[in-house]
């Protein structure tokens, strides 16, 4: 029996509660209690039932209520020890304390009762010992004026819990709305975490006596962490290797679905929680880059069946040359004749349009270019920043000139809602931090989305790829663009090259044009962020062409009007470091 559940998802649903401890036959136990926070609110709401009658109401209210929809919940099942079988001595309890409800669930016991210290203002109603920690840890956080677990030392928390932890066991879970605070005791009860990812049509979690299932109500697939004080089953079938214990005396926060802070005893190393079925990468400051050269061969061939009479070619191959990035050299050849036009477009590539009246049927256009990229610090501009956090208020002719970096791509209205549920399930993660909140977007697709060859098409819209998460490099970009734009923050795709290195296990990309975004970062400018490889744009990017989408910087494209079938592109592109 899983004596005590949380969960922690990055948006709100409404999951099935099945106490099959409570069905026909079944060993019922002392109390069973959910709490969790309706409607993302600060008000927490918590039903519980002691010494439950089997099938009884209650029970079957958490199995089919709608209304039971949130992104935090914390489920506990008792088997009492201490005090008598009362709603005073059900968990989960809750207190207000900071404008907001806290709730504290205990899984084991304490061999001795701790002794209160005098004053404070939450005090017992129950006679457990869990409650009675629960109150000494909120009078504790009102003596410190923390009024969130974010505000809070988590080191000095975590020595409160092993202090209590002392008595006996304390493995336990305090939540206050935003956070989900997790502590396992150093003996007895053990605690479990377990990572759940999206796209899943099913995910139910259980054992003989308790069944969680996700979707039984049709609610879309979202990310979120379980913990649990045993390995619980899923989708039926064991599955213990999903699931990772907490280090004896470590406490980790979770919020938002995703381990957002672990600490560990003193004089142990925290775990590096890495939870089963991802990688865990850690947004540490990027080393200072150093200057680079490169030389970039890109070559396009086009065949056809049958001759093109006419037609009409746009080229954008030159990278760009500005204080980062400088042009060295660059050269185009074109196997078909033609008139030629260069000039700069409205977002300020360097273009150059051929128009051809003599048939042919192949065309090779190869570019060459030598490019040097200076030496940046992505993140040295971050102690700088005048205006920090979402929503970003833009005066009226900045908005004009970034709107069309800031107008969504256009989507059915039930697609952008969910989408923007999830962007702001990223800022609210992040204490709506502008620049943390793009590396968690970043990092996150990187880590969570398959990078899959010939997975989509030019028609996969970003919310396919949220819901599928698998694509490329050009349906990551759009992706994070469109939750970036949602977030009220102007974004532009970016068309260039990439350098991985002769073995590198994305070599792939650089065979290719690379697709990344940049992001428009108040008193700042724009700013590169690469969510195929999980990292921002230094100097092994090489920048050629930016706009609002694909189509306004694409590398070759062009009309035919006359002639032309049975079309072959091949495309090669070789990037190489200059001495």
């Amino acid at each position: 029996m899983p004596n005590l559940l949380a969960m922690s998802f990055e948006g709100e649903l409404a999951p099935s509660f099945d106490l099959r401890c409570l069905h026909d036959g079944a060993a019922a136990p002392d109390g069973w209690g959910i709490g969790y926070y309706p409607g993302g609110e600060p008000s927490a709401a918590v039903l519980k039932e002691p010494a439950p009658p089997p099938g009884s109401m209650r029970s079957e209210l958490v199995k089919a209520w709608e209304h039971l929809e949130t992104s935090l919940f914390v489920v506990h099942i008792r088997s009492a020890t201490w005090g008598a079988v009362s709603d005073a001595n059900t968990q989960p309890f809750h207190r207000a304390w900071g404008g907001r409800d806290w709730l504290f669930a205990h899984s084991g016991s304490l061999v001795q009762r701790p002794t209160p210290r005098p004053g404070g203002p939450f005090e017992p109603v129950g006679s457990t010992d869990t409650e009675l920690v629960f109150c000494e840890l909120m009078n504790r956080f009102a003596e410190r004026g923390w009024r969130s677990l974010a505000e809070a030392d988590l080191e000095v928390v975590r020595g409160w819990l092993q202090a209590f932890d002392e008595l006996g066991n304390l493995t336990s879970v305090l939540a206050d709305g935003h956070d989900l605070c997790v502590y396992a005791g150093r003996s007895g009860s053990r605690i479990f975490l377990c990572e759940v990812l999206p796209p899943y049509e099913r995910f139910a979690l259980g054992d003989r006596d308790l069944e969680v299932d996700l979707c039984r109500r049709g609610v879309k697939a979202r990310k979120g962490v379980v913990v649990s004080s045993s390995p619980l089953e899923i989708d039926g079938e064991p599955a213990a290797d999903r699931w990772q214990a907490v280090p004896p005396g470590h406490l980790v926060v979770v919020r938002q679905g995703a381990v957002r802070a672990e600490v560990a005893p003193a004089g142990v190393s925290a775990s590096q929680l890495a939870l089963p079925g991802t990688r865990r990468v850690v947004m540490a400051r990027p080393r200072k880059a150093e200057v680079r050269r490169f030389e970039v061969t890109h070559r396009t061939s086009y065949r056809y069946e049958r001759p093109v009479e006419q037609s009409t070619h746009l080229f954008r191959l030159a990278p760009v040359h500005d204080r980062l990035q400088t042009l060295l050299s660059h050269e185009m050849t074109v196997t078909v004749d033609g008139q030629w036009r260069e000039y700069e477009d409205v977002f300020g590539n360097r273009t150059r349009r051929l128009h051809v009246e003599t048939p042919f049927t192949e065309m090779v256009i190869e570019a060459r270019s030598r490019v040097e990229l200076l030496d940046t610090d992505p993140l040295s501009y971050k102690p700088l920043r005048a205006r920090t956090e979402i929503p970003v208020v833009w005066m009226p002719w900045q908005r004009q000139v970034l709107q069309p970096f800031l107008l969504p791509r256009e989507l059915p209205e039930s697609e952008l809602e969910e989408l923007s549920d999830y962007a702001m399930s990223f800022a609210v993660r992040n204490d709506y931090d502008i620049l943390d909140t793009l590396l968690d977007i970043n990092g996150t697709i990187y880590r969570e989305y398959k990078y899959t060859p010939g997975a989509t098409t030019m028609a996969t819209t970003p919310f396919d790829i949220y819901a599928n998460r698998r694509g490329v490099c050009q349906d990551f970009t759009n992706l994070f663009q469109l939750l970036a734009q949602l977030l009220g923050l102007p974004a532009r795709y970016v068309c260039g090259y990439v350098y991985t290195g002769p073995r590198h296990e994305n070599q792939r990309q650089a065979e290719a044009s690379h697709a990344w975004a940049q992001v428009y970062l108040p008193e700042v400018g724009w700013k590169g962020f690469d969510p195929t490889n999980g990292i921002l744009t230094q100097t092994e990017h090489i920048r050629v062409a930016v706009g609002r989408n694909h189509r306004d910087a694409t590398p070759t494209g062009g009309t035919i009007y006359v002639g032309g079938a049975g079309e072959t592109l091949e495309v090669s592109v070789r990037v190489e470091p200059m001495p």
